[in-house]
């Protein structure tokens, strides 16, 4: 949802050549492959495979797999002049550190966000990423304030707004024209989305099962669709829970959605219900009441000036919003600067501007949209290989 803007946006720049390499750290067809069919983007060059595990594992994958593709691209007579990498995965952070220590420059985009939690492995990776990028392409004030004060040079820093509205933007029209509210049985403002899946709102018996009880009460009220991602679905059975919301009325479960379902419903709820960091932005930019499951955010502008209100795990205070919600007593918010749907275009623009043909115009550059490689798939002279 990141990247597809930015590609398209690099387009009309004929001297960048882009290569799009896929870590494969999100590889459920639903959760990935769905993606790609519903964005119109392109299949990528390069694909690590990298899979599930612990962070460790999976982060040593990355780098292992990622330094090998760029250090065939070298060896091929082309290289890579820069790498763009995107939010805060693991794939993110290793992407950077094996491209720095390659002497690759690195860019990235959603830089500067901080909760200042770093109990949630989303933050060391944002701090690592940005700490070795030298481009760093900020979606709101607070990030420019941040990386100021962790030292980073004011011509490394470029506030471009949110890319990931750029997508919402663009394709809003046809996820409310798709018929997801009708296959459902839902209307317009009828209804509410729930979305879990941080560890500390599904990892703990105690905690699920709090918030499992007062969505279940809200239910009465107010239909709920929770599309279970497979983190919370184990955790459900592992405790027991799940027979209570599938025989609940007014729950209505579903595995996870594309983008164009989800937007759909989340577009067109009366409130969300998230732990979700893309979630508190897009429900922002609709003016959709979001009560956000997390003690802390990286996106305070969603708070300060949009719809979310921080919630935690409090699942008294969940159920007092709840009824605000419903009671139409819920604050208004407004949508920040430069979310526009225009922030890839100001992206392109300065990765254009900073990459230029290579004396004697043979060859083009290479920058890499986000993510990783992998060592049995290595870019041939010219180009990489397709993933199809």
């Amino acid at each position: 949802m990141k990247m597809a803007p930015i590609l398209d946006a690099l387009k009309q720049y004929q001297h960048v050549e882009t290569v799009l390499v896929h870590s494969g750290q999100h590889y459920d067809q639903q959760l990935s492959d769905v993606f790609f069919e519903e964005l119109g983007m392109r299949r990528p060059d390069v694909c690590l495979d990298v899979g599930s595990g612990r962070h460790g594992e999976q982060t040593a994958r990355v780098l292992e797999r990622f330094e090998a593709f760029l250090t065939a691209g070298a060896g091929s007579g082309g290289g890579f002049d820069r790498v763009i990498v995107v939010g805060d995965v693991n794939t993110t952070m290793a992407a950077a550190l094996a491209s720095v220590k390659l002497g690759v420059p690195v860019a990235h985009v959603e830089a500067g966000l901080r909760s200042f939690d770093r109990s949630m492995p989303e933050e060391i990776n944002r701090i690592v990423t940005d700490s070795v990028s030298d481009m760093l392409f900020v979606s709101e004030p607070a990030g420019m304030d941040n990386l100021r004060r962790e030292g980073h040079e004011e011509h490394d820093l470029h506030l471009v707004g949110n890319v990931m509205i750029d997508t919402l933007v663009r394709l809003l029209p046809r996820a409310q024209n798709n018929g997801t509210l009708s296959h459902y049985g839902l209307r317009p403002g009828a209804y509410g989305v729930v979305t879990l899946h941080r560890p500390s709102n599904v990892d703990d018996a105690a905690n699920l099962s709090s918030l499992v009880g007062v969505l279940l009460e809200a239910a009465r009220e107010l239909p709920f669709v929770f599309p279970v991602h497979p983190r919370t679905q184990h955790r459900l059975e592992r405790f027991g829970l799940s027979d209570r919301l599938r025989r609940a009325a007014g729950m209505i479960l579903v595995p996870p959605l594309g983008y164009l379902d989800f937007l759909a419903l989340s577009s067109q709820a009366r409130l969300v219900i998230t732990d979700s960091g893309g979630l508190q932005e897009e429900s922002t930019v609709l003016g959709i009441p979001c009560l956000t499951m997390r003690a802390h955010t990286e996106r305070p502008v969603t708070v300060e000036q949009g719809t979310s209100t921080l919630v935690g795990n409090d699942p008294r205070r969940l159920g007092m919003l709840i009824r605000t919600i419903i009671g139409n007593a819920y604050k208004q918010g407004s949508a920040p600067s430069l979310w526009d749907g225009k922030a890839a275009g100001r992206i392109a623009k300065v990765l254009a501007a900073g990459e230029r043909p290579r004396s004697g115009g043979a060859d083009t550059t290479s920058l890499r949209p986000a993510v990783t490689g992998n060592e049995h798939e290595v870019p041939r002279q010219g180009g990489g290989r397709r993933w199809d």
